[in-house]
């Protein structure tokens, strides 16, 4: 019986790199192939675990080089694409908008050809919660399937264009897919210029943690375990051309997340400070994912298990993180945050 193959783009990020492990460990059945450019985000360390396991592939390549993606597509004949690979931090695309289109808009337009060329049987975009745009602080208002698109920063107007990219698809030329929009992700291998891993390691270095404006926006927390059984869910039971939101139920502000974490680690909260709040900064998110619900799904982790098992992931696993803030991520960091 020949074995299906998955392509999981961005396997070598924070939430790709996640779903690779699941699934090369969950379905020793299928062939997982990775494919990734290798940015300053993505690293293959993560993966040294799984490297050699005999369902487990790699491919180095940008999803916007045409030639290069049509050609891995017409060799391997995946059966499913599940579709993570993206330029995503907000500060870094106010920064420069360009690159964000040119991965986000442009390389999925190419993994759809490609997908379209071959018939694949199912194409899963991962996308987020950005792009419905900002809720305000009423606690019964929560993005739907339904809420309309209305994305206010350069990243999630990117993933918004893609979103729809992927519908058109979908509608146009009948390509079995589903989009996935989940709310922020937390859990091992977070990239350390996301707020949690951030928050950790400079507190472990007795560092001043930047909060921007006052740290009351709201964020719906979920885990990125929860959120890799979710993928796989809908990638093998979800209805094909629906949308499926993936939420935590963990809604907290931005300084509650930072002082659960100074307060785990028994720190001074005279570590925080607060910066200049970043441009077009969403008040609040938060998902109702009863839909996803309904087809068999619900997060296993709560915050405060959640973030205690990150933190001690982050402490026993020191050999990731601090190879990737030294160098050239200081210069980055320094420029964004102005810290006194």
């Amino acid at each position: 019986m020949t074995k299906k193959k998955v392509l999981v783009t961005g396997g070598a990020g924070f939430i790709g790199g996640n779903f690779v492990q699941y699934m090369v460990n969950k379905y020793p059945q299928y062939d997982i192939f990775n494919l990734d450019l290798l940015t300053y985000a993505g690293d293959l360390t993560k993966h040294r675990e799984i490297e050699n396991n005999e369902n487990y592939f790699f491919i180095k390549a940008d999803i916007a080089e045409r030639g290069k993606i049509l050609s891995v597509f017409e060799k391997e004949k995946f059966d499913y694409v599940v579709h993570f690979a993206a330029e995503s931090h907000v500060d870094r695309s106010i920064t420069d908008p360009g690159i964000f289109v040119k991965t986000n808009v442009m390389g999925t337009q190419v993994l759809l050809d490609a997908a379209k060329q071959i018939n694949v049987k199912k194409f899963v975009h991962v996308s987020t919660d950005e792009v419905y745009g900002e809720l305000d602080f009423g606690p019964k208002t929560f993005f739907t399937e339904e809420t309309p698109l209305q994305p206010n920063s350069p990243y999630s107007a990117s993933k918004a264009s893609s979103d729809l990219m992927v519908r058109a698809y979908h509608e146009t030329f009948g390509l079995p897919i589903n989009i996935t929009r989940c709310s922020n992700n937390y859990g091992p291998f977070h990239f350390p210029e996301k707020l949690i891993p951030l928050t950790i390691s400079r507190v472990l270095n007795d560092e001043k943690v930047p909060v921007y404006g006052d740290g009351k926006n709201i964020r719906d927390w979920l885990h990125v375990r929860d959120h890799c059984a979710a993928i796989d869910l809908v990638l093998h039971e979800g209805v094909n051309g629906e949308v499926y939101n993936v939420g935590g139920h963990n809604e907290r502000t931005n300084l509650e997340v930072v002082k659960t974490i100074i307060n785990t680690l028994g720190k001074s909260e005279d570590l925080i400070e607060f910066v200049t709040d970043r441009l077009g900064h969403d008040k609040r998110y938060a998902i109702d994912p009863t839909k996803l619900e309904k087809l068999g799904w619900e997060p296993t982790y709560t915050f405060e298990t959640g973030i205690a098992q990150t933190i001690e992931w982050y402490l026993n696993n020191k050999w990731w993180w601090e190879q990737i803030i030294s160098g050239e991520y200081q210069n980055y960091f320094k420029k964004q945050y102005s810290l006194n």
